[in-house]
C-alpha cells in the first residue's frame, strides 16, 4: 500500500484503531447510558397515568393507546433521520439540538388538554428522544471495535435496564402528590439535565474529516446500500419484531393487570420492574459471553428458546383468566420470555454494527427505526380484538416471535453461506477497511 493522500471523491480516510485498549472509561459508559435511558423513560414513565389520562381528557382507552404510538413513531423517524445527519455533522451537534427540543416539548405536553395535541406532542417528544438512542450507538462504534462492541452495549443496557425499572414506579409516585402532567414536567428536567452534561462532558466521537459530506444524496445512497444488504435487512427486522413483542407488553399491561386484575399504580409499578429486570439480567448475561460466544450464536439459542416461551405464555394466559391466583404463573411466564430479549436487544447492533462500521449512524438508525418502527405498528393490535386481556396480549407477543425466528432463519443461511470456502469470495461482506475511530477522552 503506498502513503500518498487517498483522493477527494474516494470517501472518508481509513479509521484507524481505537485508542481505547484496556479499561472501557465508566464516565463514558454512564452518560451514553443516560441518553439511551431517555428513550425507555420517555416511553413508560405515564404508562400507570393511561387510566387517569382517559378520564381528564375525556377520551377513551384506545386514544390514550395512540399515544403510546405516535410516540413510537416519533422515536422512528428521528433515529432515520438524526442517525443519517450525525455522519454528516458529528455526533454532538445533533444531539444538543435534539435535547433542546426534548426539553420545550416536554412543556409544551404538560399544558395540553386535548388527546389529539397530546399524540402530536408525543410524536415530537419521541423524535427528539430518539437522538440518544442512535448517538449513543453511533459514538460506541466510533471508538470500539470487535468483541469491545458488544461488551460496551452491554454495560448500556445495564444502566438502560434500570428505567423500566424505576420509570412506572416514579410515575406512580408523581400520581401520589401530583396528576399525569406532572410527570412531563419531571421529563422536561431530565430533557435540560441531559443537554448541560452533552455540553460539558461529551467530546465529539467523530472528527470532520471521517464524516459524509455531499447532501442529501449521500444519505439516501448510505441507507439505499443497507437496505439492498438483505442480511442487515432480515436482522433489523428480526430486532424490530423482537422489540414488539416487548412493546405490545409495555402498551397493554397497564390495562391488563390493573383494570384486568385490579391492581394498583404501585403494585402494576412491581410488576414492570420485574420484567425490566428480566430484560437488564439476560443483557449482562450477553455481556459476559462476549468475546468467548459470537453474536450470532447466541441468537441461534435464544429466539427459539423465546418461541417456546412465548407459547407457554399463550398457554398460562388461557388457563388463569382474571383470578388473583394466576397472576404468579403470568408474570413469571413474561419474565421469562422478555428475558430472551436482553439477549437479542445486544446481539443484533453487535453483528449490524460491526459490518456497518462505514456508516455506523445510518446502520444504527436503520436498526432503531425497524425496532420502534415495527412496534409502532404491532402494538395497536391488540385493541383489534376488542377488550384487552391477558391472552389477547400473549398471543399478540408470541405472534411477533415466531415471525423474529422466521427471520433468523433467512439471515442464518446467509452466515452459513459466508462460512463455507467456495463462497469466501462471492458471499463474504465486503471488508470496509473502517475498524473503530481513534478519540481520545471521554
Amino acid at each position: 500500500m503506498g502513503t500518498s493522500e487517498p483522493a477527494a471523491s474516494a470517501g472518508p480516510p481509513v479509521r484507524v484503531q481505537p485508542s481505547f485498549s484496556g479499561r472501557i472509561p465508566a464516565g463514558l459508559v454512564l452518560l451514553l447510558s443516560a441518553l439511551t435511558a431517555v428513550g425507555p423513560l420517555t416511553i413508560d414513565l405515564y404508562l400507570a397515568a393511561f387510566p387517569e389520562i382517559a378520564i381528564d381528557l375525556g377520551t377513551s382507552r384506545a386514544s390514550v393507546q395512540l399515544t403510546m404510538t405516535t410516540t413510537l413513531i416519533g422515536l422512528a423517524l428521528g433515529q432515520l433521520v438524526i442517525g443519517s445527519l450525525s455522519d454528516a455533522l458529528g455526533r454532538r451537534r445533533p444531539l444538543v439540538a435534539a435535547f433542546a427540543l426534548y426539553g420545550a416539548t416536554s412543556l409544551a405536553i404538560a399544558f395540553t388538554t386535548s388527546i389529539a395535541a397530546l399524540a402530536a406532542l408525543r410524536g415530537i417528544q419521541g423524535f427528539a428522544a430518539a437522538a440518544g438512542m442512535v448517538m449513543s450507538m453511533a459514538i460506541v462504534r466510533d471508538r470500539f471495535s470487535g468483541p469491545r462492541v458488544a461488551k460496551v452495549i452491554a454495560r448500556l443496557m445495564l444502566i438502560v435496564g434500570v428505567a423500566p425499572i424505576l420509570a412506572p414506579t416514579l410515575g406512580a409516585q408523581i400520581l401520589r402528590f401530583g396528576d399525569w402532567r406532572a410527570m412531563f414536567f419531571v421529563l422536561a428536567v431530565v430533557g435540560a439535565a441531559l443537554l448541560a452534561l452533552v455540553l460539558l462532558f461529551l467530546q465529539e466521537s467523530l472528527p470532520a474529516q471521517y464524516r459524509r459530506s455531499g447532501g442529501i444524496r449521500p444519505a439516501l445512497a448510505s441507507y439505499g446500500s443497507l437496505l439492498r444488504d438483505r442480511s442487515f435487512v432480515a436482522l433489523a427486522l428480526l430486532a424490530g419484531f423482537y422489540m414488539a413483542a416487548m412493546f405490545t407488553y409495555v402498551s397493554t399491561s397497564t390495562f391488563v393487570f390493573q383494570e384486568g386484575f385490579g391492581l394498583t399504580a404501585q403494585q402494576f409499578a412491581l410488576i414492570f420492574g420485574a420484567g425490566a429486570i428480566a430484560v437488564t439480567a439476560g443483557s449482562q448475561i450477553n455481556g459476559a459471553l462476549a468475546g468467548r460466544v459470537t453474536p450470532e450464536r447466541i441468537l441461534s439459542v435464544v429466539v427459539p428458546v423465546g418461541v417456546v416461551l412465548s407459547l407457554v405464555l399463550v398457554v398460562v394466559a388461557a388457563t388463569v383468566g382474571r383470578t388473583i391466583a394466576g397472576i404468579g404463573p403470568l408474570v413469571a411466564a413474561l419474565v421469562l420470555v422478555l428475558g430472551t430479549a436482553g439477549f437479542v436487544m445486544p446481539s443484533v447492533p453487535a453483528i449490524a454494527l460491526e459490518r456497518n462500521a462505514h456508516q455506523a449512524g445510518s446502520a444504527a438508525a436503520l436498526l432503531g427505526a425497524s425496532q420502534f418502527g415495527v412496534g409502532a405498528a404491532i402494538a395497536p393490535v391488540t385493541g383489534l380484538f376488542g377488550e384487552v386481556s391477558a391472552l389477547t396480549m400473549a398471543a399478540v407477543m408470541s405472534g411477533t416471535i415466531l415471525v423474529a425466528a422466521g427471520l433468523l432463519l433467512l439471515v442464518a443461511r446467509g452466515w452459513a453461506r459466508e462460512a463455507r470456502p467456495d463462497s469466501a469470495v462471492q458471499d463474504a461482506p465486503v471488508d470496509d477497511g473502517v475498524p473503530a475511530l481513534a478519540v481520545e477522552g471521554a
